[in-house]
């Protein structure tokens, strides 16, 4: 959105629409099934999706670290008392589901046996969930998860993963037909990369347009927790990805390499010719 508003793509050539999906697994979908040629979607949504023969790939990633919230209502004190309780995700599949999975388990639950797990489509829409008592807890991430706390809302678990973030997803048959755009694509999301972290009030005009946002407290907390973690070459961890892989999917255990899901040859060729240290400069 930084690149879109700074008009980037523009100065590529190329005529992007930003289109909001809930849910990591309905944006891959969306992605094969051809309304989409570059995404913003979860690593664990790829995975699945690989494995089903789907040449989605990962080309490029904003940080390599990932924070997650585990937002309940004022009435959950801890994680064990969500057991016989419904709580939220965006969609089956995606990053929400994998995290809330991942807590869960490591507080002693079983997401199966002990939660009712419902799909909310979206993170606002699961925060309106949570405040009208339709689930008890919801993975959230910045900034929603300051205006749930505002809402009276409570946090039950700050988690920092070793996960890429923001990644920019496409097919590899999309690079082969279309290479050129994906490098004019990159070319601008790098520029926005920059922007983001160097140019705080426009970063923080641009977020609370899109996320209608008007708290300056909660805007200046999110520019300050994403400003500081991006890389300045957006290069996708394999480590990361494997993690995700080795995790499972639908509870089963896959045998698949992290080097399956990604393209590093975009952002290998924009370091080489010079252009992110042009940018930097």
């Amino acid at each position: 959105m930084i690149a879109k508003e700074a008009k980037y793509f523009d100065d590529e050539g190329l005529t992007v629409e930003l289109v909001r999906v809930g849910g990591s697994t309905r944006i891959v979908a969306a992605l094969i099934g051809g309304s989409g040629q570059l995404i913003h979607a979860g690593e664990p949504a790829v995975v699945p999706a690989v494995v089903q023969g789907s040449d989605a790939v990962l080309i490029g990633a904003i940080s390599r670290v990932n924070r997650h919230h585990l937002i309940g209502r004022p009435e959950i004190k801890d994680v064990k008392d969500l057991k016989g309780k419904t709580v939220g995700i965006t969609s089956f599949g995606s990053t929400s589901d994998y995290i809330l999975r991942l807590i869960l388990e490591k507080h002693g639950l079983d997401p199966i046996k002990d939660v009712s797990i419902v799909q909310t489509g979206g993170q606002p829409e699961g925060l309106a969930a949570m405040v009208g008592g339709k689930i008890y807890a919801q993975r959230m991430s910045f900034p929603l998860h300051l205006k749930a706390i505002q809402l009276g809302m409570r946090e039950l678990v700050d988690l920092p993963t070793e996960e890429n973030t923001g990644t920019v997803i496409t097919t590899r048959s999309y690079i082969a037909q279309r290479r050129s755009t994906v490098i004019s694509f990159m070319r601008a999301f790098i520029r926005g990369m920059h922007r983001f972290k160097t140019d705080k009030e426009f970063t923080k005009r641009v977020i609370s347009k899109f996320a209608q946002l008007k708290d300056e407290q909660i805007l200046e907390a999110t520019w300050r927790e994403y400003a500081g973690d991006l890389q300045r070459i957006p290069r996708p961890a394999l480590k990361g990805i494997q993690q995700v892989i080795d995790s499972g999917v639908g509870g089963r255990k896959i045998d698949l390499r992290a080097e399956k899901l990604v393209d590093l040859s975009i952002v290998d060729e924009l370091e080489r010719s010079g252009f992110i240290d042009s940018v930097y400069k």
